[in-house]
């Protein structure tokens, strides 16, 4: 919204500039015109945009000082609006008029509502976003908490942009370390299962993937019996078959139960086991066609040290695929079922280098839109206690932390006292709780590591999830509370001209800052610049909210304008919420 502003007058200033130039039969290169700044003033008494005239100096043969001031008067001459001008220095400084910019701030959030901030940055656009991808061999943990989330939240805020996205997941449901966890059930397992043990259905099968690294310490044959299963599978076994679906039905049971419990979902999931053929294929019309070349073990090879990304296998001497493979296959199926414009692979910092060897294998044989694939890299994310170790079972589990986030915030909340200002307190909890975990997880840009604190993260004071929607509620409650006065004949309407206060001026420009900051978002492919703007704009509401009182006023068109422009930050919230995955509470 302050875009529009800003191109609107950068427009005039620009005719006012040719203008000047005309008289003194002068051209502006369009180069130099199109470079026209604008910057917001140190001091907001001074004015809410300015531009400077520096690089039309040469141009014009005037001093900066001497533009600035021929261009206010200039403008001022043809009728310039409502709004403030001013020349101070080389600086043409507008002061956007009181009513004005609360009707195009107030009133269009108010009556854009959920559309409000969406921008068409990426319309006509077709976005494949992949995240998530778990293994069936172990249930989600800390580490997928962050993918998931940040897969969803760009996913919604590419969608606001105008673009038209798929999400997508790739179940791993095949391979050696599937074959691992189904061994060590096999040989300990005792026909036992998920119920009559009482264990979540992934748990159960993580179980034994831990089991089968115990075991594989101690006994060397291990490896070469879970690859045997691993050919015998390929083999289509009936007995190793049968086992591998049992095992997997548990496994994405329980994977199924935490996406919802977490609010992530998919467009399509795809399976290895589905797409690792197709990727064989292709490796061996490569291999005909001379792309790729077999050594004397058998084994396929494609050689990219041309592009400093040495050699690589692409299948066994014994046959079977690797994960390269079969992401060659999934790749090129996704884009035979849904033709995307680019595809982006939310996938960890340590991944980096077979992405680039994807991205090139999959050039090497023929596919132009490889090169509108893109892989957004994040960093680690741990607890203060240290790395995670999934084969040791040293993991931070999705489903545990979940929970434990959960049981804070019943004990935050009956700490407060607001036991009954909620109607299902474990609910509320719940929401709380996934609120905290979503902000907290994409406060960081998606590029660094970070340490997860779930104590500091379920807060109901400072940076926190907890904290922006109890604002959120804060603002509702304060809304039932009009409803009442008004229908005792509280009567009051919405005057802009009222809100011009130099807080209420911060506080509108601050929201109308929002679809910026949503374009931003997508354009970095970086959920955290929403984060950013959520905690800037909560700073800005709570500091207004505590100075100036909303319902407690003798005026009733001025309880009436603040309550309105209190509903406009919370339409704000709302939408942001749903950008980043944050429940919106209307009691907390």
């Amino acid at each position: 919204m302050l875009h529009t502003i800003r191109e609107n007058w950068k427009r005039h200033i620009r005719s006012v500039l040719l203008q000047l130039a005309e008289k003194k039969s002068i051209s502006i290169p369009d180069d130099v015109l199109d470079s026209l700044p604008v910057e917001t003033p140190p001091d907001p008494s001074i004015g809410d945009l300015a531009f400077p005239m520096f690089s039309f100096a040469r141009v014009l043969k005037t001093s900066p000082q001497g533009i600035a001031q021929d261009v206010v008067n200039l403008l001022e001459a043809q009728g310039g609006g409502k709004d403030l001008l001013a020349a101070s220095g080389p600086y043409v400084n507008i002061t956007l008029n009181a009513e004005t910019l609360a009707e195009r701030v107030v009133q269009t959030i108010l009556q854009t509502g959920s559309a409000f901030g969406a921008t068409t940055a990426r319309e006509g656009e077709k976005i494949m976003i992949e995240f998530s991808c778990p293994n069936t061999n172990k249930p989600l943990h800390l580490g997928h908490l962050r993918n998931d989330i940040l897969g969803e939240s760009l996913s919604r805020i590419l969608k606001a942009n105008g673009a038209e996205v798929r999400k997508v997941n790739l179940i791993n449901d095949r391979g050696i370390h599937i074959c691992k966890s189904m061994l060590a059930y096999q040989r300990f397992g005792d026909a036992t299962d998920p119920e009559s043990e009482g264990i979540k259905s992934d748990h159960f099968v993580g179980k034994y993937y831990v089991r089968y690294n115990e075991w594989a310490k101690s006994d060397p044959a291990a490896e070469e019996a879970a690859r045997e299963m691993l050919r015998q599978w390929e083999r289509g076994d009936k007995e190793v078959v049968a086992l591998w679906e049992k095992m997997n039905c548990w496994a994405l049971e329980g994977i199924r139960k935490t996406y919802e419990s977490t609010g992530i979902s998919f467009d399509r999931i795809y399976f290895e086991s589905e797409t690792y053929k197709t990727g064989k294929d292709e490796i061996l019309k490569g291999l005909q066609s001379g792309v790729f070349y077999r050594d004397q073990e058998g084994t396929v090879w494609v050689d990219l040290e041309d592009v400093d990304l040495d050699k690589k296998v692409l299948l066994r001497g014994d046959g079977t695929s690797l994960y390269l493979t079969q992401d060659v296959g999934t790749a090129i199926q996704r884009h035979t079922d849904w033709p995307f414009d680019t595809c982006i692979y939310v996938v960890g910092s340590e991944q980096q280098y077979h992405f680039k060897v994807l991205f090139r294998v999959l050039s090497l044989l023929g596919k132009e839109w490889a090169e509108n694939l893109h892989h957004l890299s994040y960093g680690m994310v741990n607890l203060p206690e240290g790395k995670m170790k999934s084969r040791e079972g040293k993991v931070v589990d999705a489903d545990d932390l979940v929970k434990d986030l959960v049981d804070m915030a019943v004990k935050e909340i009956q700490q407060k006292g607001r036991e009954d200002d909620v109607q299902d307190l474990e609910e509320t909890a719940a929401q709380v709780a996934l609120g905290a975990l979503h902000y907290y997880l994409l406060q960081v840009s998606p590029s660094k590591d970070m340490i997860f604190n779930p104590a500091e993260s379920i807060s109901f004071n400072g940076n926190t999830g907890p904290y922006l929607q109890y604002m959120g509620a804060r603002i509702s409650s304060m809304e039932r509370k009009y409803n009442l006065m008004t229908a005792e004949s509280f009567q009051g309407s919405f005057q802009g001209s009222l809100l011009k206060l130099e807080e209420e001026r911060t506080l509108m420009k601050t929201l109308a800052e929002f679809p910026e900051a949503v374009e931003k978002a997508g354009r970095e492919l970086n959920p955290s610049v929403l984060t950013a703007y959520l905690y800037r704009l909560s700073k800005v509401y709570s500091k207004y909210y505590h100075d100036y009182p909303v319902l407690r006023n003798d005026d009733p068109h001025l309880v009436a304008s603040r309550m309105f422009l209190a509903l406009a930050v919370r339409q704000v919230l709302r939408n942001a919420f749903y950008l980043t995955g944050i429940p919106f509470l209307e009691t907390m």
